[in-house]
C-alpha cells in the first residue's frame, strides 16, 4: 500500500508541475538553452535628402524557459517627448508586441542620436516607426536559435568628455551650441566620464557569432561635415563590428548614463566636425575586447520591471525670478562706448599684438615725448577704456544669452509639470540579466555619476546602466548639481530627491536578482 500511495503521490506531483508549467511557463518550465533572434529595419525616410549612413530600428529577441524578451534599439534622439516619435510610442509598441506576438518583456532604447532630424531639419525618419519596429521583431522571431552568452568590458576614453565645466566661482557652465562660451577661468577639476564599454557576446552553438550588445555613455551630436543624415558614432561603431565579424552578425548599441557627457571638439570652429573617428575607435575597442569574452552554453535570463514615482520639482518660479533679476543687473551694467564691432576688432588686434606702441612706430611716441606732447598716449588711454567697456558688454551679452535660453527651458519644463499634474511622475525602470551581463534602465538622461554609483553597489561584475529606455523624462541631475546650475538643471522636471528613490529601487531589483 505504501508503494501504491507513493506512486500516486508522485504522479500527482508530476502532473501538478506539468500544469503549472503550462500556466506559468516563465516561472516553472524546465530550463532550456537561451535562444536569440535578430532583426532590423531601415527607418530613414525616402525624402531625407543626403544620407551619410542610414538610421535603423534593431530587435534582439531572447527566449528563456518559454518566455520571450525583446531588446529594441533605435537611432533616434528619444523614444517620445522630444524628437519625431510620439509620446505614446513606447506604450503602443509594447501593446502591439503583447497582443500580436505574445511578448511582454520589452526594453526600447534610443541612442539619443541628434542627427535623426532633431538638429538637421526634421523629416529624416519614416512616419510609421511603430510598424517598422514590429517588423524588425518579427524578423528576429524568424531566426531564433540556441545561443551561448558571455559578458565583458572594454574601454574607450579618447573622445568623451564631461561637458559640465566647473568654473572658479563654484558654478557650472554647460558646453552647448546654444551657449556662447565662458570667461577664461581656472577649471578646478575635470568632470568624470565612464570609459567602460559593457559588452554582451552571443554565439551560436557552433561558435559562430550571432549578435553583440554594447553599452557606452556619450551624447551623439557632432554629426558629419556635410550635416547629412547619420546614426552618429553608435551607427559607425556598429557598422565596424558587423563588417568585421560578418556572418549576419547584428550589433546593438545601448546608450548609457550620458546626461553630462559629450564628444570632444563638439564646438570646434577651425575644422569640419565629424563623428566618424569616434565611431571607428569605439567599434575597434569593442572588437578588441570581444575575442577575450568566454561564452557559456547554459546562460540564463532574468527580467524585472517596476513602476516608480519620482517627485516633480517645485522651484522653477523661484529660478525664473532669480534669472530675471540677474538679467536686470547685467543690463544695468552695460555701458556706452564709441566703439562698434567694426572698430573694436582692429583695435583689439592692434593693442594685443603691440601693447607698448599700438598706434604708431616707437619713434613717433618718442618724438611726441621729446616735445612734451602726449596725443598718442592719451588716444591709447581712451581706446583701452572703450575696449574694456566693450569687452565687458560682450561678456554680459553672452551671459544674457545663456540666461535667456535657460529661462526658456525652465518655462517649457514648468508647462510640462503643469500638464502632468500632481506631485510626481510615474516611470518604468527595469533590470535585465543575460548570463553575466546585467543592465538597469532609466527613462531619461542620467548623469554619468548615477551610472558609476549603480555599478559601485551592484554585486555583479558586469553591471551597466542604459538611459533613454522605455520613455523620456529629460535630464536627471545628481542632487549636488542643482545648486551648481548649468543647462541640465534647467531642462529638468525632477526634484533632487529622485536620485535616492531611483537608487533604492535599483538596489531592490538587485536583491531580487541575487
Amino acid at each position: 500500500m505504501m508503494k501504491r500511495h507513493f506512486f500516486v503521490d508522485k504522479t500527482r506531483q508530476i502532473a501538478m508541475l506539468f500544469v503549472m508549467g503550462l500556466v506559468f511557463p516563465g516561472q516553472f518550465s524546465v530550463a532550456g538553452p537561451l535562444c536569440a533572434g535578430t532583426g532590423q529595419c531601415n527607418i530613414t525616410s525616402p525624402g531625407a535628402g543626403v544620407v551619410h549612413d542610414s538610421l535603423y530600428v534593431k530587435s534582439l529577441v531572447l527566449e528563456y524557459q518559454g518566455v520571450k524578451t525583446a531588446l529594441i534599439t533605435l537611432d533616434v534622439v528619444a523614444v517620445g517627448t522630444i524628437g519625431e516619435l510620439s509620446r505614446d510610442f513606447v506604450a503602443e509598441v509594447k501593446s502591439r508586441l503583447h497582443h500580436e506576438l505574445g511578448i511582454s518583456q520589452v526594453l526600447i532604447n534610443a541612442s539619443h542620436n541628434h542627427l535623426d532630424g532633431f538638429l538637421n531639419g526634421g523629416g529624416k525618419i519614416v512616419s510609421d516607426v511603430v510598424g517598422f519596429t514590429l517588423r524588425s521583431v518579427k524578423k528576429a522571431l524568424e531566426n531564433m536559435e540556441p545561443v551561448q552568452a558571455g559578458a565583458g568590458a572594454g574601454s574607450e576614453g579618447s573622445f568623451a568628455m564631461n561637458r559640465r565645466i566647473k568654473l572658479g566661482d563654484g558654478k557650472v557652465f554647460t558646453i552647448r551650441h546654444a551657449h556662447p562660451g565662458w570667461p577664461d577661468q581656472r577649471i578646478p577639476t575635470p568632470g568624470a566620464i565612464d570609459p567602460e564599454i559593457g559588452i554582451l557576446r552571443l554565439l551560436r552553438m557552433d561558435g559562430s557569432p550571432k549578435a553583440v550588445v554594447y553599452n557606452y555613455a556619450c551624447h551623439p551630436y557632432t554629426g558629419v561635415p556635410d550635416k547629412s543624415v547619420t546614426a552618429e558614432f553608435p551607427g559607425i561603431a556598429s557598422g565596424v563590428i558587423e563588417a568585421h565579424l560578418g556572418q549576419g552578425v547584428m550589433a546593438f548599441f545601448l546608450q548609457g548614463a550620458a546626461g553630462d557627457i559629450t564628444e570632444i571638439l563638439y564646438k570646434d570652429v577651425d575644422s569640419p566636425r565629424s563623428c566618424v573617428p569616434f565611431g571607428l575607435s569605439l567599434g575597434e575597442n569593442v572588437l578588441r575586447k570581444l575575442k577575450d569574452i568566454r561564452c557559456s552554453k547554459t546562460a540564463d535570463l532574468l527580467f524585472i520591471s517596476e513602476k516608480i514615482s519620482l517627485p516633480l520639482r517645485r522651484d522653477i518660479p523661484e529660478q525664473l525670478v532669480r534669472l530675471d533679476e540677474e538679467n536686470r543687473q547685467l543690463i544695468a551694467g552695460l555701458r556706452s562706448t564709441s566703439l562698434n564691432l567694426k572698430t573694436f576688432i582692429p583695435l583689439y588686434v592692434k593693442y594685443s599684438l603691440f601693447p607698448e606702441f599700438p598706434s604708431g612706430a616707437s619713434y613717433e611716441y618718442q618724438w611726441e615725448n621729446d616735445r612734451g606732447y602726449s596725443g598718442l598716449e592719451k588716444m591709447d588711454e581712451a581706446n583701452r577704456k572703450d575696449m574694456e567697456k566693450y569687452l565687458r558688454n560682450i561678456l554680459s551679452m553672452e551671459r544674457l544669452c545663456e540666461n535667456t535660453e535657460n529661462m526658456a527651458q525652465l518655462k517649457l519644463k514648468q508647462d510640462e509639470i503643469t500638464t502632468l499634474g500632481g506631485d510626481s511622475v510615474t516611470v518604468e525602470v527595469s533590470g535585465l540579466r543575460i548570463g553575466d551581463f546585467v543592465v538597469f534602465t532609466f527613462p531619461g538622461e542620467p548623469f554619468v555619476q548615477t551610472g558609476l554609483r549603480v555599478k559601485s553597489f551592484s554585486p555583479f561584475e558586469h553591471t551597466f546602466l542604459a538611459g533613454y529606455t522605455n520613455g523620456y523624462i529629460h535630464y536627471a541631475p545628481i542632487r549636488e548639481s542643482y545648486g551648481e546650475g548649468g543647462y541640465e538643471t534647467m531642462n529638468c522636471i525632477l526634484a533632487p530627491e529622485w536620485q535616492e528613490i531611483y537608487e533604492r529601487k535599483i538596489q531592490e531589483i538587485i536583491t531580487r536578482m541575487t
